[in-house]
């Protein structure tokens, strides 16, 4: 059985640039791997059954990106064997950090050694790609620029940072965020993969703090206790997070903020209604990195 680690990642920035024809908005964002994430359990079995003991509540197994990754590994590469997934959920759903996208690549890369694939990074890539444009960059594994619709990624050299992360018990859904008449769709694209700390904004962050005001809540208590780490949201929402050198300085920020609640778990806090909170580092590289062949 291998015990697996699956990230959780923020975006530094998010700039929506456009929409194509088939309705999929591209996108260019400075995204991070953080030293937080879920538990993702995996056993494998000889009868060929891709099988769920746990994972998200109120996820069926048939759509829990985790099975659906195994499904797909076991599918394109004509494996025999079949496998037993546990996700131990330490991430809010629908918060924006990538959960239910790490599960999904922690599972490709977890049975890519459980069952001795030897598939490359890039092949695992294309089929992360089938599960969702966050997937491949779990993969990639390391902090990159994304465009496109999040699958064209850029390796970048960012500096050692903490960050304290702030997580409504809201569940924010990407489509509907997306879909809001308001977003702004024409931001311009950087020139250069050289960003200065406090680069862009996020352009979802507008319209997700005027539907829910836990969101914009939790930014004006980071702005507050922290007025010059530029406190934005990531994903398309609900947490959000401010930048830091330092882990001390980080959890001094943390010890400012009056409802937040070290805590672990899919309801985002300790207890259900309270804002969990947590500081992290960033990650130079996935900690399964070397899963995946070259």
């Amino acid at each position: 059985m291998l015990v697996l680690p699956a990230p959780a990642k923020l975006n530094l920035f998010l700039h929506v640039t456009g929409r194509r024809p088939d309705g999929y908005h591209t996108l260019e964002s400075l995204l991070v791997l953080i030293a937080r994430g879920d538990v993702v359990s995996l056993s494998r079995r000889d009868d060929g059954d891709v099988v769920r003991l746990r994972g998200a509540a109120g996820v069926p197994a048939e759509d829990d990106l985790a099975v659906r990754a195994a499904r797909l590994l076991q599918r394109s590469c004509g494996v025999a064997h079949g496998v037993t997934i546990a996700v131990d959920k330490r991430l809010a759903v629908g918060g924006g950090v990538g959960g239910g996208s790490s599960d999904a690549a922690t599972v490709l890369l977890g049975l890519n050694r459980l069952w001795r694939l030897g598939l490359s990074r890039h092949e695992l890539m294309g089929l992360a790609l089938e599960l969702g444009t966050d997937v491949p960059f779990f993969v990639f594994g390391e902090p990159a620029r994304a465009q496109g619709i999040g699958e064209m990624l850029e390796p970048v050299s960012l500096p050692q940072t903490w960050f304290v992360v702030l997580s409504p018990p809201i569940e924010v859904s990407t489509k509907a965020m997306f879909a809001a008449p308001e977003l702004t769709r024409h931001s311009q694209s950087a020139k250069m993969a050289v960003f200065s700390e406090g680069y862009g904004r996020n352009d979802l962050q507008a319209v997700a703090s005027a539907r829910f005001p836990e969101i914009a809540g939790c930014l004006a208590a980071l702005s507050r206790a922290a007025p010059a780490s530029a406190a934005r949201m990531t994903g398309s929402g609900a947490s959000v997070f401010a930048a830091f050198t330092s882990e001390r300085a980080a959890q001094q920020a943390l010890s400012r903020m009056p409802r937040a609640t070290e805590g672990t778990g899919e309801t985002a806090g300790g207890n259900a209604g309270e804002t969990a909170g947590f500081v992290a580092r960033a990650l130079n590289r996935h900690p399964l990195w070397s899963f995946a062949s070259r």
